[in-house]
């Protein structure tokens, strides 16, 4: 994974918000200000995608799962497209209440979904009225829309990366009350301390949000096709090790 302050110059990561939108404490990633609007010090963001990927692949060699978390629109897309790429947990529709702090509750929910799309793969849904099986469906809508990105997720992340720690202010909170590290992509306007590593960014525009969750993906699936290797080697050895003795 390489990123460079011309990309990140190029999708204007660097915008903040204007003065009457600021939290103090992200002063010390700013440049500077430009007709009323904060600018972020790129050179920073760019020193901090790298601290935040070299954490991120730390947990995707130990196989820990890495949450991502983005509900505006801006997020939406590319949070499910990268976390579907590689394999990984993620929640763009909007963040449930005890997602993490409730996890047991929230896997009744995902084996109820289960439980649907058995009832329709067998044929048992042609058993209920038209009505009762018009109700099942679109219970099955709505469970999709709320956990299709955590259905895999059996255990709690190791690590969440969250689009907007101010916006996704319940998922910080959830994530900082059972210890999960955050990696937060933090605005102007957001406190970088909720982060444990901050990404001092524009969190709204399309571009740069896309820019720097490709980057992330990147340094992550670099990660996991390491691991594959080490863990092929390994298995080729065991094998080589394993016919030696029969012989």
């Amino acid at each position: 994974m390489e990123v460079t302050v011309k990309e990140l110059l190029e999708v204007g990561a660097y915008f903040g918000h204007p003065s009457r939108q600021f939290d103090p404490r992200i002063r010390p990633y700013l440049f500077g200000k430009r007709q009323g609007i904060y600018i972020i010090d790129i050179s920073k963001t760019c020193e901090k995608i790298y601290h935040a990927a070299d954490v991120l692949q730390r947990y995707a060699r130990e196989k820990k799962p890495i949450l991502f978390v983005g509900t505006k629109k801006q997020a939406h897309d590319i949070v499910r497209e990268l976390g579907e790429q590689i394999g990984q947990p993620y929640v763009n529709y909007r963040w449930i209440g005890g997602t993490l702090t409730n996890f047991s509750a929230i896997r009744k929910r995902i084996d109820r979904l289960e439980e649907i799309e058995k009832l329709e793969e067998s044929g048992q849904i042609n058993y209920y009225t038209k009505k009762e099986a018009s109700i099942i469906l679109k219970e099955k809508q709505e469970l999709l829309k709320k956990f299709s990105g955590i259905r895999q997720m059996k255990n709690l992340p190791g690590i969440m990366v969250i689009i907007d720690v101010r916006k996704e202010i319940n998922a910080v909170s959830e994530g900082k009350k059972l210890g999960i590290p955050i990696v937060g992509i933090v605005d102007t306007n957001g406190n970088p301390e909720l982060a444990d590593y901050p990404i001092p960014a524009n969190d709204d525009g399309l571009k740069s949000i896309q820019l720097i969750l490709t980057k992330l993906a990147e340094a992550i699936k670099e990660a996991q096709s390491e691991k594959e290797i080490v863990e092929e080697k390994q298995e080729n050895m065991e094998e080589g090790e394993k016919n030696v003795t029969d012989s």
